[in-house]
């Protein structure tokens, strides 16, 4: 990149966690890095993670700003994003760039980008994509040694906090149903609740705060748990936040770790001798079949994986790694952030967020085909026929016990949607109101469950008379 000098903030600006406006002016005097990010990506929300810590890591000599870019219709809304956003705490300025006026002054082709900016304002380096946090600390450095200490005149910016309001359930995700016992993953809390139907809460895995500790219910603790699957007596989390798939013992209510190192990463396929040193790359979901396998799809490096829970080996079911929807067999296909899955038989079904697509694969020869959905760039809110209906960012799936139906929370539209499988018919179901970005399903006992992610509730629609009621967790 040639040392030109940074294009100014656009007036038209919206900033999310800032009283007044950033200018140019008030990053002069230190290094920062300027970060064009999506909200919804996985490969984004990595790199605002490096970032803060980064920031932490070098205090003042280091300035950090997040430049939101919408990929989806629903993402030009302000309120839509800031509650994303939320749930990182992040400490640094962010801008909503809605209509990507600044991504196109700096020429920016794909998320996530870190423009590296000097003390005097220049443009320096240019880091594209997730991973090579080394090499992007080592730059930093070396444009803060090149800083001359002297007098500036900066004139501060102060931060507004984002903050949540107090309320029993904070962003809940996965949702699972068993012998009457509905649990909840309640991811903004770091929590995993045992609730009766009605909303009492009857037990509480995980201390309530961030973290990543086996023990005792009370005492281990998660870090944005995901995704829940129930077998065998055994509740299993995607604990996304910690890059690991964790089991809680229902009987006793001990946690420990079945996979994941706590750091992102590639697992290296074979059996598994020490759960820690397993790395995955962001697993949002887990579905496990008839014969004991465990599928987990990670968000991250866009692959599905199969491990086998007899006989504790891992291996890869699906994926290239490559952010499209593309079919084949095994690495041949590719997947746009699987985020939810749904197991029947040898047929896996998985959720495509950024591809806005439903897919499946079979278990045992690995074919991927795609069920609904075009690509990365097609979304939309479309019923009929497979062939012509569009969803906006799913982020949940949930197999109906009784009928050849997938219900589908179709979190870009708010909406929840069904598709007959079979060849059948993709349908919005009518709500008495809309949904708020749903992360979450589960059907049983006639009725299907939906965690209204950004409204912090559960709901419950009872298919009979397709009435919708919300549950009162904890009240």
């Amino acid at each position: 990149m040639s040392a030109a000098i940074a294009p100014e903030f656009p007036g038209h600006l919206e900033w999310l966690n800032l009283a007044q406006p950033l200018r140019m002016a008030q990053l002069r005097g230190k290094v920062c890095a300027l970060a064009f990010v999506n909200a919804g990506s996985a490969w984004c929300q990595q790199r605002l993670g490096d970032l803060a810590n980064l920031r932490l890591r070098h205090g003042d000599r280091l300035n950090v700003v997040a430049v939101h870019v919408p990929r989806f219709e629903n993402e030009r809304d302000p309120a839509r994003i800031a509650p994303v956003l939320r749930r990182q705490k992040l400490e640094f300025p962010i801008a909503h760039d809605a209509d990507w006026t600044l991504w196109q002054q700096y020429g920016i082709e794909a998320w996530p980008t870190v423009v590296l900016i000097d003390a005097d304002g220049r443009l320096r380096q240019r880091w594209v994509g997730e991973g090579q946090l080394r090499e992007l600390e080592a730059a930093l450095t070396e444009l803060q040694n090149e800083v001359v200490p002297r007098a500036r005149e900066v004139d501060p910016f102060e931060l507004r906090q984002l903050r949540e309001p107090l309320l029993p359930l904070n962003h809940p995700a996965g949702l699972a149903l068993d012998r009457g016992t509905l649990y909840i993953a309640d991811s903004g809390h770091h929590r995993v609740l045992a609730c009766d139907p009605g909303g009492r809460v009857l037990r509480q895995f995980g201390s309530g705060g961030p973290g990543f500790i086996d023990g005792p219910m009370e005492l281990s603790a998660f870090n944005r748990p995901r995704a829940l699957c129930v077998h065998h007596n055994n509740l299993y989390v995607a604990d996304s936040g910690n890059h690991a798939v964790r089991r809680i013992d229902l009987q006793t209510g001990d946690v420990d770790t079945v996979c994941g190192a706590g750091r992102p990463g590639q697992p290296q396929p074979g059996v598994i001798a020490d759960p820690r040193r397993v790395a995955l790359d962001q697993p949002r979901a887990i579905a496990i079949d008839a014969t004991g396998t465990m599928h987990i799809a990670t968000a991250g490096d866009n692959r599905i994986w199969s491990l086998d829970l007899g006989r504790r080996e891992i291996r890869l079911l699906a994926g290239s790694g490559r952010l499209d929807v593309i079919d084949g067999v095994g690495s041949a296909a590719a997947f746009a952030e699987p985020v939810a899955l749904a197991a029947v038989q040898q047929l896996l079904y998985v959720c495509d967020g950024a591809g806005s697509a439903i897919r499946s694969v079979n278990t045992r020869s690995g074919q991927v085909s795609t069920l609904l959905g075009q690509g990365p760039w097609e979304h939309g809110h479309v019923d009929g026929a497979r062939g012509e209906g569009r969803l906006q960012h799913p982020q949940a799936i949930a197999l109906a016990p009784d009928a050849p139906v997938l219900w589908i929370a179709d979190s870009g539209n708010d909406a929840l949607r069904s598709l007959r499988l079979g060849g059948g018919q993709l349908a919005t179901t009518s709500l008495p109101h809309r949904l708020h970005a749903p992360a979450g399903l589960a059907v049983a006992d006639g009725a299907v469950w939906i965690s209204d992610t950004d409204a912090h509730a559960v709901l419950r629609l009872d298919l009979q008379d397709a009435t919708a009621r919300h549950v009162p967790i904890g009240e």
